[in-house]
C-alpha cells in the first residue's frame, strides 16, 4: 500500500466527519437486509459499520440487542449485563437504543456511573469478579468499533466468561439480528429511554475504582512506583483516560497525560498510513503525536478507543512492532512470576511472529498457535491454562500474579503497564529486551499487506479452502526459493479452521486471509533471512492468492 503524502500529520478541517450528518443517518437510513453490506455481520469482534453506508443504524442495534436477549433466554443467562461504551460518536447512540431494548424485556443493567466511558477489559474483568460471587450468571455488551475510523461503530458480546463470543454464538445472534431486520423489527422489544432510565433497571456504578484497586494483583505496581519510572500516555482519546489519575493516584506513579482530549471526530488524530483517522496504536502514523515525547519520558504508552490494544514507545527506539513487544512479554512473564506453573500455556494467533515460537521453546514451554480472533483464548485464561494469550494486532491477555484469571479480552491496560513494570525490574526497555532475543534467535523480518477483495471473492475462496489444500494447489513446491514445508487451512494448536491459508518454510511463512470486518485481503509474512527474502515472500503470496482467486 502507499503510504499518504500527509500520513503522521494532524488531522486537516476536511478530514473531520460531518458528526450531525452522521447522527442523523443513524436515525433516519434503514438498512436493507437484502444487501449483503447492510445485514448484521459479526466478526471476529462483532458488528462494526457506518452510519452513513446503512451498516451500522438504529435498527442493527435494535436487532442485535433483541437477538442478544433471545440467546440469553435461551442459554439461561439471568443476572445482569454489563454495557460499556467508547468515545465515538455513534457509541452514545447506539447505547441509548441497547438500554432502550434490555430493559423493555426485564434485563437489570450496570453501567459505569455517570454516562461514563467503560473500556473492553474493565467489562471482562467486571464481568468475571461478578461470576465469582455466585449471585447469578453474568454477561455483557460493549459498543465500539475498536481503533476503526470516527464515522464507525461497533457492537460485541461478551458472555459470562466474560471473553467474544464463540462462533456458534455469534452466529445465532447473526442469523436472529437479521431476521429481526426482515421481519422489519416485528418481534423487538423497546422502552422510552427516560421510562428505561426510571424503571430501577439501569444501575450505575463506580467501574474505575474496583478494576484499578485490582491491578496490583496481576501487575507488580510496587516495583514500578519504587523505581520512579516516568511513564507519558496518550489516550488516543479513548474510553480508558480517567483510569490514568486514578492509577496514578492509587500507586504512586509518576503518570503524565500528553493528550487529554474526548472529541467525537478525533480531530487531534494525526492521519493513518492512509489518509484516514484510526485510533491505531500499532501504526507509528497515528501514534507519532506520542512519539514526539519518546525522549522526555521513560516509557510512553498508547491504547486505542476500548482499550484492547497496546502501544510501546520506548527513548530513541521509537514505537515497537506489536509481535516484538508480544516476545518479550512472554520471555519475561515466564521468568517473573514465580506462582505460574511451568505446565501453563502460551498462546498466540498464526499470523504473530515466529520470534514467540523461539521464545517458548527457549524457555521450553508449551505453545498452542490458534486462528486469528481472540476468542481461542478464552476458554484457556478462563480456566488458568493459558498464563499468555496474544495477536499480532496488539492485542494480549495474561494471567494474575497468583496464576488465576484476570480478564479473558485483551487489556491495553496491563500490557501498558507490564512494559513498566520490564523496565522497572530488569532496567532495560522492552526494545533493550527485544534486541537480546534477537542476538538469541536472529533478526525477524515480518510485514503486513492488505488488497481490496469483493464479497463474491471472499465467498470464492472460503469455499476453495474447505477443501483439501496442498502445494498442488498453489501451483509451486517452493516459497521465494525454500522448499514449502506445510500448508495449512487449520491452526496447530486447535485444529480450527483459520479461513485462509498459512503456507510454511524453513526460514519463512505467509499466510492470507480475508478480514471478518472490512473488503480487504490480508497476507501477513516474515523471514529469519532479510527483508529482500520477505518481499519475494509476500510477492509470491500475492501471485499465489490471484492464481486462486482467477
Amino acid at each position: 500500500m502507499m503510504i499518504h503524502e500527509r500520513a503522521g500529520q494532524v488531522a486537516l478541517q476536511k478530514d473531520l466527519v460531518n458528526i450531525p450528518k452522521l447522527m442523523s443517518h443513524y436515525y433516519r437510513l434503514i438498512p436493507n437486509v437484502e444487501i449483503d453490506e447492510q445485514k448484521v455481520t459479526f466478526g471476529t469482534s462483532g458488528h462494526r459499520g457506518s452510519a452513513f453506508n446503512h451498516s451500522f443504524n438504529e435498527y442493527h442495534l435494535l436487532a442485535i440487542t433483541q437477538a442478544v436477549v433471545d440467546h440469553r433466554n435461551r442459554a439461561k443467562i439471568t443476572g445482569p449485563l454489563y454495557v460499556g461504551i467508547d468515545t465515538h460518536a455513534l457509541s452514545q447512540a447506539a447505547y441509548i437504543t441497547v438500554i432502550e431494548v434490555l430493559v423493555a424485556n426485564g434485563v437489570n443493567v450496570i453501567v459505569h456511573q455517570h454516562d461514563g466511558f467503560t473500556p473492553t477489559p474493565v467489562i471482562s474483568h467486571a464481568i468475571i469478579t461478578a461470576n465469582k460471587g455466585h449471585y447469578g450468571e453474568v454477561d455483557g455488551l460493549i459498543i465500539t468499533p475498536s481503533h476503526n475510523p470516527p464515522q464507525d461503530g461497533g457492537i460485541k458480546y461478551n458472555p459470562p466468561h466474560g471473553g467474544p463470543a464463540e462462533g456458534e454464538i455469534t452466529q445465532w445472534i447473526e442469523n436472529s439480528a437479521n431476521t429481526y431486520l426482515r421481519q422489519h423489527l416485528n418481534g423487538v422489544k423497546r422502552e422510552a429511554y427516560a421510562q428505561a432510565l426510571l424503571s430501577g433497571s439501569v444501575q450505575s456504578v463506580d467501574l474505575i475504582q474496583p478494576y484499578v484497586d485490582d491491578l496490583i494483583n496481576v501487575i507488580d505496581m510496587e516495583a514500578i512506583a519504587k523505581a520512579k519510572i516516568r511513564l507519558g500516555v496518550d489516550p488516543l482519546g479513548g474510553s480508558g483516560i480517567h483510569y490514568w489519575a486514578e492509577i496514578a493516584k492509587r500507586y504512586e506513579i509518576d503518570i503524565t497525560l500528553v493528550n487529554d482530549r474526548v472529541d467525537p471526530s478525533f480531530s487531534f488524530m494525526p492521519l493513518d498510513k492512509d489518509g484516514k483517522i484510526r485510533m491505531d496504536c500499532s501504526s507509528p502514523y497515528a501514534m507519532s503525536g506520542l512519539l514526539k515525547y519518546q525522549d522526555d519520558f521513560d516509557l510512553c504508552v498508547g491504547n486505542d478507543p476500548d482499550y484492547d490494544r497496546h502501544g510501546i514507545v520506548c527513548p530513541s527506539s521509537g514505537l515497537m512492532n506489536p509481535n516484538h513487544f508480544l516476545a518479550v512479554a512472554i520471555d519475561y512473564l515466564v521468568t517473573h512470576r514465580p506462582q505460574w506453573s511451568e505446565s501453563l500455556i502460551i498462546g498466540k494467533t498464526l499470523v504473530s511472529s515466529a520470534m514467540i515460537d523461539k521464545v517458548c521453546a527457549q524457555h521450553q514451554r508449551v505453545m498452542c498457535e490458534v486462528p486469528v480472533g481472540f476468542k481461542w483464548f478464552v476458554d484457556g485464561l478462563a480456566q488458568a491454562q493459558f498464563a499468555f494469550g496474544g495477536e499480532e494486532s496488539a492485542g494480549a491477555a495474561f494471567l494474575r500474579r497468583d496464576g488465576t484469571a484476570w480478564t479473558t479480552d485483551k487489556d491495553g491496560f496491563i500490557l501498558a503497564l507490564l512494559a513498566a513494570e520490564i523496565l522497572a525490574v530488569t532496567g532495560q526497555t522492552p526494545a533493550q529486551r527485544y534486541a537480546e532475543l534477537v542476538k538469541l534467535h536472529g533478526v525477524s523480518f515480518y510485514a503486513r499487506v492488505d488488497s481490496p477483495v469483493s464479497v463474491h471473492k471472499k465467498a470464492m475462496f472460503a469455499e476453495m479452502i474447505a477443501g483439501k489444500v496442498d502445494v498442488s494447489v498453489l501451483g509451486t513446491d517452493t516459497l521465494a526459493g525454500e522448499m514449502i514445508q506445510t500448508v495449512l487451512t487449520k491452526a496447530p494448536g486447535n485444529h480450527a479452521n483459520i479461513g485462509g491459508i498459512k503456507v510454511v518454510s524453513q526460514h519463512a511463512w505467509f499466510a492470507a486471509r480475508p478480514s471478518g470486518t472490512e473488503a480487504l485481503f490480508k497476507i501477513y509474512g516474515e523471514s529469519f533471512v532479510s527483508q529482500i527474502h520477505l518481499d519475494e515472500v509476500l510477492s509470491q503470496a500475492q501471485e499465489i492468492i490471484d492464481k486462486m482467486l482467477t
